[in-house]
């Protein structure tokens, strides 16, 4: 790989966009590559894609960078999972753990080891890859300022083709680990769910699964420290997941490493907000107040565009909310989808407009817009359909 094609612009984005933009750790380093560059990296991605396939060397349950995969797909088994158990009188521990700066971390030298010895990569590809990774270098880029070009020793970049396919090959032998503990898990890129459940009335089982977890997390550890990686233990999350007509059990902490988690009430997995008794009304409040927010933006400069302009504005930032991760909540409590529907109608009324005490239905149907409840059943109908045509994971 010729060095002047491994030379990046750094763009910092927030990564939350209330953080603080003085402190630098709230910030994404996204890397931009030359054309070329990112062209050499998919032809180099698409190969290496169908290797790691065609020998069924992937993690099943690693949900990123993965054709017919996402965010959704993800949490639908999860989510499927943990209210199957629910049904049969099980409790379920759920444990969030969170990395430190998991891509700015990697290790040119075990990825490259661990390619070969596990993923059967050698010879001209292996060089290529080494070539690749061995002293790209950066700069950063703001309000036309260049900062000088540094050296990047560990990482991979972020924002390339080819930069967060290698994450996974390096984080493949978590699974190994857990698997040892008979614990169910899902990766999202270096977002890991794992969950363990017990009889909610047998507290001797409670008590081995805590123990279980607390081994299996502490094992995780371990590997982070050898591979360069840090888990951040302040900032895991642990919520114990249960039916709110049984009584719930006395699991009163876990202790992760050095310090000692209580569960939460509620906590947020791949943006959705997971709660104690999985009826997400943490989860209808955070989309409402969000929702409500940008429609009375909108709101403020409809007379200044066109319906049709309206429209898109409030698909980008309303209906998307509405629709993000939605398969999740069917069967959702009447009051809690009767909150969703409002926003819907709120959104519709601004487009048209319509006044406040107008009949709606009709004018949902001018718009072309399926009532809430009608767009999770949709969805479920097309996650089950593109599934069944091998087109989505499920």
């Amino acid at each position: 790989m010729p060095c002047a094609l491994k030379v990046a612009v750094l763009k910092p984005l927030l990564k939350k966009q209330d953080a603080d933009f003085q402190q630098l750790k709230n910030f994404r380093p996204i890397s931009n590559l030359t054309l070329v560059s990112e062209l050499i990296e998919k032809v180099v991605a698409l190969q290496l894609n169908d290797h790691i396939l065609r020998h069924h060397l992937d993690e099943t349950f690693q949900s990123a960078y993965k054709a017919f995969h996402s965010t959704e797909t993800a949490l639908v088994r999860v989510h499927n999972d943990i209210l199957t158990t629910i049904d049969n009188n099980n409790t379920v521990i759920l444990l969030l753990l969170d990395l430190s700066a998991a891509f700015e971390t990697v290790d040119p030298s075990i990825l490259l080891s661990r390619l070969s010895s596990r993923f059967g990569i050698k010879g001209t590809v292996l060089a290529w890859l080494r070539s690749y990774l061995t002293s790209p270098k950066q700069f950063v880029n703001v309000n036309k300022c260049k900062s000088s070009q540094r050296l990047l020793e560990r990482g991979v970049p972020q924002g390339s083709v080819l930069g967060p396919l290698l994450y996974l090959p390096y984080t493949s032998p978590l699974a190994d680990i857990i698997k040892r503990y008979n614990l169910e898990y899902h990766f999202y890129a270096d977002d890991t769910q794992l969950y363990v459940a017990f009889k909610t009335d047998c507290l001797d089982r409670m008590v081995e699964c805590k123990t279980t977890s607390e081994q299996c997390v502490r094992d995780i550890d371990n590997w982070m420290v050898i591979n360069k990686f840090k888990n951040n233990q302040d900032k895991t999350k642990v919520v114990l997941i249960s039916s709110r007509y049984r009584p719930r059990p006395p699991l009163d902490s876990l202790q992760i490493g050095n310090v000692t988690v209580v569960p939460s009430s509620s906590a947020r997995n791949l943006g959705v907000i997971f709660d104690k008794c999985f009826h997400f009304e943490d989860h209808i409040k955070s989309i409402c107040k969000s929702s409500h927010y940008h429609i009375r933006n909108i709101a403020k400069i409809r007379r200044f565009i066109d319906e049709d302009s309206a429209k898109i504005v409030v698909h980008a930032f309303v209906t998307a909310k509405l629709d993000s991760c939605n398969s999740l909540l069917y069967g959702l409590a009447q009051h809690l989808s009767s909150r969703l529907q409002s926003i819907q109608n709120t959104a519709a009324r601004v487009v048209t407009p319509t006044r406040k005490f107008d009949y709606i239905t009709s004018v949902l149907k001018q718009l072309h817009w399926l009532p809430v409840r009608y767009r999770r059943v949709f969805k479920i109908l097309l996650l089950v359909y593109k599934a069944l045509n091998g087109t989505a994971h499920l």
